[in-house]
């Protein structure tokens, strides 16, 4: 019984383990987004929090800056662009960040732009939201989601969804996802753990 127990527990593990991940949660503020027909820009914006990652201390951190693809279409109150385009998280090695490039990848499916409720002074409160993957500063693939606000007001024309503005803030939540490699040696341990628990159990 003793046994079964012991390998019941061993074949849990190894596909929990297998997809065991780490998530960091992004913060940043500021810079400025610009929306053309060619798709949305985001320049200038400070990294101010990385919970998961270094000392999880906020301050000046960093970098956030995105571009998607070619605006698609508006209907009713939401605006869409293509995916694609790129998306970086640089660090300055501040507060236990990495120095250099933390997460480099791209929007994975549309990017939507919608319309909120009004803001502060009557104007209005836009939402940024994209799907996001790409390649992680300690190796392996990470992927996620950011969501981007700010307050202002943008124009819609046959041309696409032009205009600029401040951004308010934003957060990108990103999982990154282990190397085969690292997998490999995972599932070598395990099996090894698992001849040592046979060789016990026949003792």
């Amino acid at each position: 019984m003793k046994r079964i127990v012991l390998m019941a527990l061993l074949a849990l593990a190894l596909p929990l383990a297998a997809f065991a991940g780490s998530t960091v949660d992004f913060s940043n503020a500021g810079g400025t987004l610009t929306g053309s027909s060619a798709g949305l820009t985001l320049t200038g914006s400070e990294l101010i929090k990385a919970d998961g990652l270094g000392s999880g201390v906020p301050g000046n951190l960093g970098t956030v800056s995105f571009s998607t693809g070619s605006f698609v279409g508006t209907s009713g109150n939401v605006s869409t662009f293509n995916g694609g385009g790129s998306f970086v998280i640089t660090g300055n090695g501040t507060n236990g960040v990495p120095n250099g490039t933390i997460f480099n990848g791209s929007f994975t499916s549309a990017v939507t732009l919608t319309l909120q409720t009004p803001g502060p002074n009557g104007s209005n409160t836009y939402l940024v939201s994209g799907q996001i993957s790409g390649t992680w500063y300690a190796g392996g693939i990470a992927t996620g989601v950011s969501n981007q606000t700010w307050h202002g007001s943008f124009t819609t024309g046959e041309d696409g969804f032009m205009g600029s503005a401040t951004l308010g803030s934003g957060e990108t939540i990103v999982t990154t996802v282990p190397e085969p490699g690292t997998l490999g040696l995972l599932g070598t341990g395990l099996v090894g753990l698992a001849g040592v628990i046979r060789r016990k159990l026949k003792a």
